[in-house]
């Protein structure tokens, strides 16, 4: 390289910042602790149905952004009908659930946001993110990780560590065309120091799944476009039919049922047992008394556990 080895090092320090853990090999110099599997935009418009990619009006890849929700915010809506999809290898902003941060080292996890604009507001919106955790339930499936369970109201967990989250965004006339921006944070791998960080930050233990076998799926890029493709199906039928038609599905994997909860809002706090969902997607919750009380925001904790 023509560079001495601490001038090599100065550079290489600078991939702490995109989470990237470099490891030093004695006598031979340095390198990842893992390799890196990277997006290419080719690569998944060529893996997507060709219904779906009828409704394409956009779909990139970032190296290093800010927020991908933020960015297709900013951005125009797609037609009614119709999708924008931003993904990025590293977020800077990355937003989770209640302020706090969605962090991921670079080409380790997988940073999408998919836009799509409804003609009119479909009924059920509240339970849009539930419909997305299935649709990244869906995904994963396909790909063979059949273990992913749901959290109530927008994470997949997998072996009780967190696989992914869920942000929607929604902006547009009440009486429509509505735009939703849908956030998927998808946790692959994370350095040691990257976990500690998010639970320090009163996250969840990120997940993370086989790589070697992912790889043989088709890697990053084929679980972008079957992410892509399973979001696209169920906005088309969420459009219609809201979240009734998937409410039981969500059930069927439902990772608090029958669990004692703590669900904390802005200004409330209730204790109780999860009961499922209603058809509209909200967490029913039976008191000390017995009385079932439908929830529709908050976060969720086990009570006397995570």
């Amino acid at each position: 390289l023509g560079l001495s080895r601490s001038a090599v090092w100065k550079q290489l320090h600078q991939l702490d910042a995109l989470g990237l853990e470099v490891v030093s090999v004695a006598g031979r110099g340095y390198r990842l602790g893992e390799p890196l599997d990277l997006l290419r935009r080719e690569q998944i418009l060529a893996a997507l149905d060709g219904s779906v990619l009828q409704g394409c009006e956009s779909l990139e890849v970032a190296a290093v952004i800010g927020s991908t929700s933020a960015a297709l915010m900013a951005g125009p809506a797609p037609r009614p009908g119709h999708w924008r999809c931003l993904l990025a290898e590293h977020q800077t902003a990355g937003r989770g659930r209640r302020g706090r941060r969605w962090l991921s080292p670079y080409a380790g996890g997988l940073c999408l946001s998919l836009g799509w604009s409804f003609a009119s507001p479909p009924r059920d919106l509240p339970a849009l993110s539930l419909a997305a955790g299935i649709a990244v339930r869906r995904a994963l499936a396909a790909l063979g990780v059949a273990d992913a369970r749901l959290k109530w109201p927008n994470d997949v967990l997998l072996d009780g560590a967190k696989l992914a989250g869920i942000l929607v965004d929604v902006d547009g006339d009440a009486r429509g065309p509505l735009r939703a921006v849908i956030g998927i944070g998808l946790n692959l791998s994370a350095p040691a120091a990257m976990a500690q960080a998010i639970v320090a930050d009163g996250g969840v233990v990120p997940a993370r799944l086989d790589a070697t076998a992912l790889a043989g799926r088709g890697g990053r890029n084929a679980l972008a476009a079957a992410l892509i493709g399973a979001l696209h199906a169920m906005l088309v039928g969420f459009a219609e039919q809201g979240f009734a038609p998937l409410a039981a599905e969500w059930g069927r994997y439902d990772q608090l049922r029958d669990q004692p909860v703590v669900v904390t809002g802005a200004a409330t706090r209730i204790t109780g047992i999860a009961r499922g969902i209603a058809a509209d997607g909200a967490l029913l919750v039976e008191g000390p008394g017995g009385a079932i009380t439908p929830l529709y925001a908050g976060d969720v904790s086990l009570r006397g556990g995570g």
